[in-house]
């Protein structure tokens, strides 16, 4: 008898002989044991292939199929980067919130901005009224970008931007910035969002149609390759699938369908996987479900490897790479009894670390009612700071690997992920399942069944539907000053005067001359944001050309 037929029949007999007579004493709680995979068995044992799967599947930290970690000394060589997602108001306020947090050890910067930034309008535009500066920072031209980076060595910071339809142009000033500042291109970390499929499918901050967002994703992949080596090209973004509804699995599986069309774009438009692969990047959201969310970074790091060797013949291992940055749940915080917060922030950081994460935001405990204060930014990247250091889990790497359940789960979601790529493909690619709704249909299921579990209190969250207390919202939080508008539209007056108009002209044009043809786009985007032109300006001369994306209904 093997060893696995052993523990199995000692399962049946402990069932038998323990367990049911235990039950008909102390029956177990009245609600459902599941996941995002399905049900989740009362005990795990040892699976039948593990001896072979760990050789094949599991393996060790740095190499091929990842399951372990991307590198092979993980937090024991370098803890992860330590950022806190930051932008409010004017350039100057959010300047001095990073200065804060660089002072308090934070080691990254990551940079949120407005949402008329986000899709490319400048705050002097009648669409923009009520909305500049009160989810990030307002970036209208190369002024702004100046002054929310004065006095921030950029040689020496690695900067994530959360931008997307504009991140061209968001890319081209902070070149120009670090220009200004004495630093080239060649010496510039960090990364933009960039990740225009997700919008289509969760956000919303697309401005053009697919196929020309595509053309501007690859030809970013094309210009950084060579100009700007150290630069994160892309940030395939999870994290907002989640935010809409997704569950894990799905999460994983769109994110990693959408990384697939991108690599076939930038494969269809003459560029070498070996190339810009080692440049992509993941952003994924940590919830709740802490072993759940092991498995699911896990099982990610395992499937992107093989799609990259397998499916696009990438030969370099940093190819094949899934290196991934986290945040905390935002859909997760609730308004009610906002300092329980703290406690979810603090078990999904511990998620993200445990699933080898390579970069960490925690959201703060008010962001369920507004924008963050300092003192609760604090606490928020101290909760990174105290996992690091006091909680022993980065002393060994992956150190659930071995546990039956995570395991047997991280096997599950790769299962299922699996399913999810072939009918996307089946469909004809990320992109053409976006336009038929496919993707969206899915999230907008899961978000109904996990609202009506919440209803039906088949799924408990502390403090709104059980255990509840009588208490109003606190009042102390941060408020935007409403008259930012004006501040920056005086701004861009007074950047229009200085400026030469006829140079500005003149540098859109040529883009717009550009667009019109193949060529790739960046260095033109560069000339027109060094003459001064706003981003509205930018992005008005490519709707121009590329027209804007109308949403399809999906029901």
């Amino acid at each position: 008898m093997s060893e696995y037929e052993k523990i199995k029949k000692e399962k049946k007999e402990w069932e038998e002989k323990k367990l049911n007579k235990f039950l008909e004493k102390a029956p177990e709680r009245k609600e459902e044991f599941k996941n995002s995979t399905g049900e989740v068995e009362r005990v795990y044992t040892p699976q039948e292939d593990i001896e072979d799967k760990y050789v094949n599947e599991i393996g060790f930290p740095g190499q091929y199929p990842f399951t372990r970690g991307v590198y092979p000394t993980m937090y024991r060589g370098r803890l992860w980067t330590m950022r806190q997602y930051a932008g409010f108001g004017t350039a100057e306020e959010s300047n001095k919130r990073y200065k804060y947090l660089l002072e308090q050890g934070q080691t990254g910067l990551s940079v949120a901005f407005d949402l008329p930034t986000q899709i490319g309008y400048d705050s002097d535009d009648e669409m923009s009224i009520g909305e500049v500066g009160k989810v990030g920072v307002a970036i209208d031209t190369l002024k702004d970008m100046e002054i929310l980076f004065d006095g921030i060595p950029l040689e020496k910071v690695s900067t994530s931007m959360t931008i997307n339809a504009p991140a061209a142009v968001l890319l081209a000033m902070y070149i120009a910035v670090a220009e200004k500042q004495g630093v080239s291109k060649e010496k510039l970390r960090g990364t933009i969002q960039n990740d225009i499929l997700k919008e289509y499918i969760a956000r919303g901050t697309y401005i053009y149609p697919p196929e020309s967002s595509m053309r501007l994703i690859t030809d970013i992949f094309e210009y950084c390759s060579d100009e700007v080596p150290k630069w994160n090209t892309i940030s395939i973004s999870g994290y907002h699938i989640r935010e809409a509804g997704s569950d894990a699995v799905q999460e994983v599986a769109f994110t990693i369908a959408d990384g697939i069309e991108y690599v076939k774009k930038a494969i269809e438009a003459g560029l070498d996987v070996d190339k810009f692969g080692r440049r992509l990047s993941f952003f994924f959201n940590a919830h709740n479900d802490l072993l759940e969310e092991v498995a699911k970074f896990r099982a990610a790091r395992r499937i992107w490897a093989k799609v990259m060797k397998e499916k696009f013949d990438a030969k370099k291992e940093k190819s094949m790479r899934l290196r991934f940055h986290t945040q905390t749940g935002g859909s997760t915080l609730t308004a009610q009894q906002p300092d329980n917060n703290i406690v979810r922030v603090a078990i999904q950081t511990l998620a993200a670390v445990l699933g080898g994460t390579q970069s960490l935001h925690t959201n703060s405990r008010d962001e369920a009612l507004s924008l963050p204060t300092e003192d609760s930014v604090r606490i928020a990247l101290r909760t990174q700071q105290i996992v690091a250091h006091e909680s022993g889990v980065t002393k060994t790497i992956d150190p659930l690997a071995g546990s039956h359940y995570v395991e047997k789960l991280t096997d599950e979601i790769e299962e299922q992920v699996w399913e999810y790529i072939d009918k996307i493909e089946e469909l004809g690619g990320m992109t053409k399942a976006i336009e038929k709704g496919y993707v969206q249909k899915e999230i907008q299921d899961s978000a109904y069944d996990y609202q009506k579990e919440i209803e039906n209190k088949e799924r408990i969250v502390v403090g709104v539907n059980k255990y509840q207390i009588d208490k109003e919202p606190e009042s102390d939080i941060l408020k935007v000053n409403p008259k930012l508008r004006e501040v920056q539209i005086d701004r861009i007056e007074k950047v229009k005067k200085k400026r030469d108009s006829k140079k500005v002209e003149q540098k859109l044009a040529e883009l717009k001359n550009a667009a019109e043809g193949s060529d790739n786009l960046m260095p033109y985007i560069i000339d027109a944001v060094k003459e001064y032109a706003t981003l509205g300006e930018i992005c008005n001369t490519l709707r121009d050309v590329f027209g804007e994306y109308e949403e399809s209904i999906v029901l």
